[in-house]
């Protein structure tokens, strides 16, 4: 018996088969080779197509089945986890409409703000935990402003994910987790974001069929099955956005505990079981995976726009031949890096800053003293301090971490982020060779009620690597300064 799982990526789309016995995965397979386009008609702007993200689910999958040989009647069920916060639209055919407007894409940002201000600071935030900023429900307001004849075809909105799951099942069904994602969830009164839909003119009605995340979602229809090579029936059981799967592919559904990525941008994402939020709204409260009108669950959301990328392009300008040498520069210079520091906000407007568009600064450089050592190790800290600085913000939501845990990718293979790390949180980083696509697969395997319990699902996850604190005084007090020279620019 096995279990499917697909992560539905902005750039790919990745299909992963696990042996639901063993937990194992057994096959991975993604399309497109080359990233999948991102159409900016204006500046700002962010579009896909959604057939696109279906075309690769079903190449993927023929693939995979192709690749591993498996009888496909033997596939129980279906997991989806999908890229946040994006909007398709469909009219009663099911047909898309329009292009999708993604994640990235920030031209409801003006919209979301004056919802803001209008419904009320308060009432926003007590109900929605969040803004309603750039999500899904100001995206659909700035089509029904802007391109009304368009606006009336509209028979139901949905998410990347309830998209994927409509074409494989032939219904439109969304999630109370995506509708949080979206700003289309009252915490509050457990319903849909009614005060937010009136203000923006939206009925109801657009709102597809709520299933839970885990569980019965739906079944391969005929058509789909014939596609991507499984058979029809097989049943849809899970479904997330791409950061709550990526805390459950890291087993992260305690409160206390985090679920932390650090690629191009770096995510921290911790779950509370507490009902509050950030009045600065520095951070983003979502539904978790597992939360329900009875179990409160909700995942803290913290995005770091600078951090790998900052690595990435001290690698390119130094024209250091690998990362592995970076680092051995970096191991080889002191703590606090002789007194230089650097902020690693050159890649946008941080929110956790207020939305402030800091850039990326250098401080204390000495042109005697400092070499690309002291370059690397001030930025490896730097990105680590920035985590940190983050973890306080998310303090003040009532989490109070207990654990990391985190992909063995990207920057934490570098041994001074993740001891920096865990030295100023003073909490054990756990690290683990998993992704999204083996997380939604695990999590159909839930939803299918395979596992006695999701301890049961997760038996197989094995950490790679424990980073356990360590008492260091120096790197405590070099960040000290460090966020004395982030707050005074925040003043400016």
């Amino acid at each position: 018996m096995y279990y499917i799982g697909y992560d539905i990526g902005t750039s790919s789309i990745k299909v992963s088969l696990i042996e639901a016995k063993t937990g194992n995965s057994i096959g991975t397979a993604y399309e497109p080779k080359q990233e999948i386009p991102i159409d900016a008609i204006q500046n700002g702007w962010a579009e896909q197509d959604p057939e696109l993200w279906w075309k690769y689910v079903y190449k993927a999958t023929r693939s995979l089945l192709n690749n591993t040989k498996i009888d496909s009647k033997k596939v129980k069920g279906i997991g989806i986890a999908y890229q946040m916060h994006g909007l398709v639209l469909v009219d009663k055919n099911m047909e898309v409409i329009r292009p999708s407007i993604i994640w990235c894409d920030s031209r409801a940002v003006d919209i979301g703000d004056k919802a803001f201000h209008e419904i009320g600071k308060e009432h926003c935030l007590s109900c929605f935990l969040n803004s309603p900023g750039n999500f899904t429900a100001s995206k659909l307001k700035w089509v029904k402003e802007n391109e009304p004849k368009l606006f009336e075809k509209i028979y139901k909105i949905m998410l990347p994910g309830d998209f994927i799951a409509m074409k494989l099942s032939g219904k439109i069904t969304t999630t109370i987790s995506g509708l949080s994602e979206g700003i289309l969830w009252d915490f509050a009164k457990n319903n849909l974001a009614d005060t937010l839909l009136k203000h923006f003119d939206l009925d109801s009605l657009l709102i597809p069929d709520i299933v839970p995340t885990f569980g019965l979602q739906g079944e391969l229809s005929q058509n789909a099955a014939k596609e991507i090579g499984l058979v029809s029936g097989t049943k849809i059981t899970y479904r997330a956005g791409d950061q709550p799967n990526n805390a459950l592919s890291l087993n992260v559904l305690n409160p206390g505990e985090i679920a932390a990525t650090a690629g191009t941008s770096g995510v921290v994402y911790g779950v509370t079981d507490q009902i509050k939020y950030d009045s600065l709204s520095r951070v983003n409260t979502f539904a978790h995976v597992n939360h329900t009108k009875e179990n409160t669950s909700l995942g803290v959301l913290l995005c770091i726009n600078g951090t790998a990328i900052l690595n990435s392009w001290l690698k390119k300008i130094t024209e250091i031949e690998s990362y592995d040498k970076m680092n051995s520069l970096a191991a080889n210079t002191p703590v606090g890096s002789d007194g230089l520091y650097i902020l690693p906000f050159g890649n946008g407007a941080e929110r956790m800053l207020q939305n402030k568009n800091m850039d990326s600064q250098i401080l204390g450089l000495d042109f005697n003293r400092h070499n690309k050592g002291h370059i690397i190790r001030a930025a490896h800290e730097g990105i680590a301090f920035s985590f940190k600085y983050g973890m306080e913000i998310m303090k003040e939501t009532g989490i109070e971490v207990k654990v990391i845990r985190a992909g063995n990718a990207n920057m934490f293979l570098s041994p001074i982020f993740r001891e920096t790390l865990a030295n100023i949180t003073g909490v054990s980083i756990e690290l683990y060779n998993t992704d999204g696509s083996i997380g939604a697969a695990r999590g159909a395997g839930i939803g299918d009620g395979f596992y006695n319990s999701v301890n049961d699902a997760f038996k197989s996850l094995k950490v790679i690597k424990i980073i356990n604190p360590k008492e260091d005084k120096l790197i405590m007090d070099t960040y000290k300064k460090w966020k004395n020279l982030v707050n005074n620019r925040i003043k400016k």
